[in-house]
């Protein structure tokens, strides 16, 4: 089994990746709040979450993978509002579009994937520990705070310095409801019912009202995960204020460590500035593939940076992606033209090979940190020096088979033949007829019907590119 090293965030130091229990790495990742598309800023943590996974399970450990769906805060229940549905119909609706962009990104899927509102009891039994305990406290209108003074480590995950003042600025900003508290740094674990919530609300000892959304995290994941487990991720910045409530209030309540290694992914930087709306800069995975391009492409774009750096998106960057991937799967179309177009190997089989023959240095390297651009270079630079004519089968399909696991690990699918993607081959009439249809409403400019045909394609396992002058299509691996 290959050694996994990453850094770690709270202690500032690489580290090995090792299970707590000697069996099995259980980590917990921050996922989206379902109000609206993910933007691709918010898919470089959850494809970067999802590579490090991979690369565990390539090494030969084991994975727990939890992460969570926010479906209760004050954003869900103010965009609910205003679009005039339920917060349930409203959060399932864009939980399923998440869930879309997640396939097509070819993220593995969590082995839980845990709502907020599913769990409102098991957050009210945390609370009542931390009141019990003397580290929360009830106010007048009917909320609960968690006592920051109660909890002498805060702050040491972000190095927070000066920590009232600090605090307060954060609170303000990531907690938008004003409530009556004892100090500025303390925050909410249970927020008192009030009008502007509407129909948002639930029973407590306390009275009517919902969740903080720190406390969630926390509930979920000691009900999944434990007490104490192996990995908590996110963005950096959720690092602070959320995560140092998390270790807080969880810390308080079990007495024990809350994640054995904490796992940041940084900014995604959008023409070397922050995405923005009014820059016109802010994209979601559908802007892409309005543009012509694809969620493989973008993946790549996303390995093309290391996770502890920022990394600077452009439409140019994309255009290099096609290349790079074009350049791979020219390589991988080879090879399996010298094996008798021997399948590639599953997800699960691709893990189980002992290692990567000629590609086993850039494997080596997604072991080492997570370096998916020194990776690719390594691949890249394999390909240079192997002469795909000169091998025997028996030699091929061996590279052939390695070559899909390192694919595996970087979750990378590959374009199909250009001849493929042109002709329609392998199509089934069906497909091809839906794609046609499709194809008409985008030129006649009714999107809602393109929008559903796409989402019909894409249920029947098709993924489909439009370009200036047509479309593709490519089978979901």
């Amino acid at each position: 089994m290959a050694t996994v090293t990453l850094f770690d965030s709270m202690t500032r130091e690489m580290r090995e990746v090792t299970p707590l229990d000697g069996q099995c790495y259980r980590f917990y990742c921050c996922g989206p709040t379902v109000y609206g598309p993910a933007h691709i800023g918010n898919f470089r943590t959850f494809v970067v979450q999802d590579t490090f996974r991979r690369v565990l399970e390539c090494a030969g450990l084991a994975t727990k993978h939890v992460r969570n769906v926010t479906d209760v805060d004050d954003k869900t229940i103010r965009e609910s509002q205003a679009a005039g549905q339920s917060l349930k119909a409203f959060t399932e609706h864009w939980k399923n579009k998440f869930s879309e962009d997640c396939g097509e990104l070819n993220l593995l899927e969590p082995h839980v994937e845990p709502g907020a509102v599913d769990h409102i009891d098991h957050q009210i039994r945390m609370i009542e520990s931390l009141v019990e305990k003397g580290h929360a406290y009830q106010t007048d209108d009917g909320s609960v705070y968690f006592r920051v003074g109660s909890f002498p480590g805060y702050g040491r995950l972000s190095r927070v310095a000066d920590r009232e003042l600090r605090l307060g600025a954060a609170q303000t900003a990531n907690d938008s409801d004003e409530y009556e508290k004892d100090a500025l740094a303390d925050f909410a674990l249970w927020k008192g019912r009030k009008p502007e919530d509407g129909d948002n609300y639930w029973p407590s000892p306390w009275g009517e009202g919902r969740p903080g959304w720190h406390l969630e995290c926390s509930a979920m994941s000691l009900e999944y995960l434990g007490e104490s487990f192996d990995m908590h991720s996110g963005g950096v910045d959720l690092m602070f204020p959320h995560h140092e409530n998390e270790i807080a209030q969880s810390e308080c309540c079990s007495g024990k460590t809350f994640a054995n290694h904490w796992f940041h992914i940084t900014h995604l930087l959008v023409d070397r500035g922050k995405m923005s709306k009014s820059l016109g800069n802010f994209y979601t995975l559908a802007d892409l593939k309005e543009k012509g391009y694809t969620a493989a492409e973008l993946r790549y774009v996303y390995l093309s940076g290391h996770y502890r750096h920022p990394l600077n998106f452009t439409l140019d960057s994309l255009q290099a992606s096609r290349q790079a991937m074009n350049r791979l799967a020219k390589f991988a179309h080879a090879l399996a033209d010298r094996v008798e177009a021997e399948a590639p190997p599953s997800y699960e089989s691709a893990c189980r090979m002992k290692d990567a023959g000629p590609f086993q240095p850039a494997f080596e390297s997604l072991c080492k940190d997570l370096n998916t651009p020194e990776a690719l270079g390594k691949i890249f630079t394999a390909i240079k020096e192997i002469e795909v004519s000169a091998l025997d089968e028996e030699v091929a399909r061996q590279v052939y088979r390695q070559f899909h696991k390192v694919l595996a690990a970087l979750g990378l699918n590959l374009p199909p033949r250009e001849e493929e993607a042109a002709d329609g081959a392998g199509i089934p009439a069906e497909i091809q007829a839906l794609a046609e249809e499709r194809w008409t409403a985008r030129q006649n400019k009714d999107w809602a019907a393109s929008d559903g045909l796409r989402d019909q394609l894409a249920d029947a396992g098709w993924l489909v590119r439009d370009g200036k002058e047509g479309y593709t299509l490519t089978p979901k691996s």
